[in-house]
């Protein structure tokens, strides 16, 4: 019988039905005030998220697409900037730095490393930048940055810091306005849990001071064009939105609400420790610095003589769940289970047990039911 894959990778993340009852709803104009009304909704619960009072701008794009409007907004060809490198999405956003002409300077560290305030207020001493570009959640490597401390490292040495937080509003903790942050970008699809298709940007006043200096070219990413329309009597996006998307994050948003933040927080966090105990329980090592920061997603080394890609394979042909393989220099080498977003208790207790399954298959000495009730035990304990 075929049956829908369950995704366990750090996104996009399963969606919940409420979520999709209001995207295949009948499409709300956009150019009057029922969209207007929704979009002031949306953008008050992402500025309660974000914990901040600035403008937040929403975007028809993925979150590199939100990561982009960042750099074309708020930077000139030239600009220094330094990037701390720990992964694959840090280097993303280097790139897209690159792709627009910025002076790019880096911090560089093995993956699997924190990136550490320090090294950041070094590097700045040496040589002054415009910004600091960070990445709060490296689903790269498993690894959650203490963006607090290297922000306030970064604002030390007079930098502004653009904070990618795609995969990490909504689950960990985040204070945009308290931590002193300049933009930060986040996505649809992620502790949210709708549907893919939408970017946002929350920008302080010294990003928008930035932005009316800067001669980066940009048109549909241009903040401006966004502000003045959502200034409008019925706000609305300067261009035509993804309608049924925004319906859906809407839905999510208040589900999210329903409970909140801080409980939100508590169940990634329980979750993460239930896939963490179940994985030692098993006997393999986890990577990534501080894994107890990591609450939206568990990186874990393969078994030694088991290409870690055999086992997201097995897994997904014999149970249908798609773990999230390594990437980079990790490829092969670690495998990784998100548990962001709409996420229970049973959804990680089935994919140890997949876990457990294809180890034994693949040759790897299992205790059958050990990562299952390692996790079990953690859940119980939390009660």
């Amino acid at each position: 019988m075929d049956r829908p894959e369950i995704i366990l990778a750090p996104g996009p993340t399963p969606i919940p039905p409420e979520v999709y009852l209001a995207q295949g709803s009948p499409l709300v104009y956009h150019r009057g005030p029922g969209f207007g009304r929704m979009l002031r909704e949306v953008t008050d619960g992402l500025q309660r998220l974000y914990r901040t009072g600035s403008d937040v701008l929403i975007f028809t794009s993925s979150g590199t697409g939100g990561l982009e409007s960042a750099i074309a907004n708020c930077f000139s060809p030239g600009d220094p900037v330094l990037v701390p490198l720990a992964g694959y999405f840090a280097e993303r956003f280097a790139k897209i730095a690159r792709a627009y002409g910025l002076d790019v300077r880096t911090v560089d560290y093995e993956w699997g490393q924190a990136v550490k305030a320090a090294d950041v207020a070094a590097a700045l001493a040496k040589a002054p930048a415009k910004a600091v570009l960070l990445t709060q959640s490296e689903t790269s490597t498993g690894v959650v940055h203490d963006i607090e401390s290297i922000a306030q490292a970064a604002k030390d040495a007079g930098a502004m810091v653009v904070v990618d937080a795609v995969s990490s509003l909504g689950a960990v903790p985040f204070d945009f306005d308290g931590w002193g942050i300049d933009v930060a970008i986040s996505g649809s699809q992620k502790a949210l849990s709708a549907s893919p298709g939408l970017a946002f940007a929350a920008i302080s006043e010294a990003a928008w001071a930035a932005q009316a200096e800067a001669t980066n070219p940009r048109f549909y990413f241009d903040w401006t064009s966004y502000k003045q329309s959502y200034g409008l009597k019925d706000p609305e996006s300067p261009w035509t939105p993804a309608i049924s998307v925004v319906q859906g994050l809407q839905a999510a948003l208040r589900l999210y609400y329903q409970d909140g933040p801080e409980a939100a927080y508590a169940r990634h966090r329980l979750l993460s420790r239930a896939i963490k105990e179940g994985i030692r329980a098993l006997g393999l090592d986890l990577f990534g610095e501080d894994p107890e920061r990591a609450w939206t997603v568990t990186a874990i080394r393969a078994p030694e003589g088991i290409d870690a890609d055999r086992i997201c394979a097995t897994v997904r042909a014999d149970d249908g769940i798609i773990l999230a393989p390594g990437q980079g220099p990790l490829k092969g080498k670690v495998f990784r289970i998100g548990h962001l977003g709409y996420y229970d208790r049973l959804d990680m207790i089935r994919g140890l047990a997949a876990v457990e399954l294809a180890l034994d298959k693949l040759g790897y000495p299992v205790k059958r039911g050990a990562a299952v009730a390692a996790a079990e035990d953690v859940f119980a304990s939390a009660e």
